[in-house]
């Protein structure tokens, strides 16, 4: 994207646009908006309506340095700083993974169950990263509370913002640590009737294949899963008998190949009375429930 201190919106968007399409980024537009947009502090609404106007040369030069860190496939969440999830905006940083549309179907199954609950709801987020899954319930369930552990301090730190930023700070408790390993010296330790976790489920050897844009930006520990894929898993399931308060929901997302190998390990804990899998939209499966 060549300099130009005087240039419309529209002129600017036409550039990156062109510009992200020749370095094989797809939907090279909607890209160039979401980046401009966040410089402008505007929704692209507003950026559409104001597309004759002209830019100043600051933001002319903010936004060229954007877009070519974009051209070098770097995400644009990382670029801006913030990521949607279930409609609230989440500040995002290369300490977590960004948070996907996929997991939004686990957000719909806990909020599917807890409307048929009655009593206190606590429940624990396990491997929290940005906080999306626990704020984002404790946003949607003002009267449960929750625990989120990483093993992060940088994701931590993003993530405590994030329940300031949306009001539930109050209600979300933050331990370090390895899963439910965090609350060994936690004394009593507390009890969960809602256990939910998005943990790496990729193999080892898959993370040399992956885009670009994710093996060299995001976090490796929130992508690698082990040999098999299931080493979070192992260490959450081996724990968990001495957390759980029934009656009671676990819901995990997995790999969609993992679906049967994972009921196999839950069944060996006898800790379930019922194990399910919900697909995805894409009609795969995406999230092991477990009811305790």
């Amino acid at each position: 994207m060549s300099p130009d201190s005087t240039i419309t919106i529209e002129a600017a968007l036409q550039r990156a646009s062109l510009c992200l399409r020749e370095a094989g980024i797809e939907q090279p537009r909607d890209e160039a908006e979401i980046l401009l947009a966040h410089l402008q502090g505007w929704n692209r609404l507003k950026l559409f309506l104001e597309r004759s106007n002209f830019l100043d040369s600051d933001l002319v030069s903010a936004f060229r340095a954007a877009v070519e860190r974009r051209a070098r496939d770097e995400p644009s969440a990382y670029i801006t700083g913030t990521k949607e999830f279930y409609g609230l905006s989440f500040a995002v940083n290369r300490e977590v993974l960004i948070p996907r549309p996929e997991t939004e179907l686990l957000v719909d199954i806990v909020l599917e169950w807890a409307r048929t609950q009655k009593g206190e709801l606590r429940g624990v987020d396990l491997g929290c990263g940005s906080g999306n899954l626990a704020i984002t319930l404790a946003y949607h369930l003002p009267e449960a509370s929750f625990y989120a552990v990483d093993l992060s301090t940088g994701a931590l730190q993003l993530a405590k913002a994030n329940a300031l930023r949306h009001g539930v700070r109050e209600r979300v408790h933050f331990f370090q640590g390895d899963y439910l390993d965090a609350f060994s010296g936690t004394q009593p330790p507390p009890v969960f009737n809602l256990v939910v976790s998005n943990p790496p489920y990729l193999r080892s050897s898959e993370l040399e294949n992956l885009p670009v844009t994710i093996r060299d930006y995001e976090p490796p520990l929130s992508l690698n899963g082990g040999p098999d894929g299931l080493v979070a898993y192992r260490s959450i399931l081996a724990l968990l008998p001495r957390f759980l308060q029934a009656p009671g929901l676990m819901a995990l997302e997995i790999g969609f190949t993992q679906g049967e190998a994972l009921l196999s390990l839950c069944r060996k804990q006898a800790l379930f009375h019922t194990l399910s899998l919900r697909h995805d939209y894409q009609n795969l499966p995406r999230v092991l429930i477990g009811l305790f």
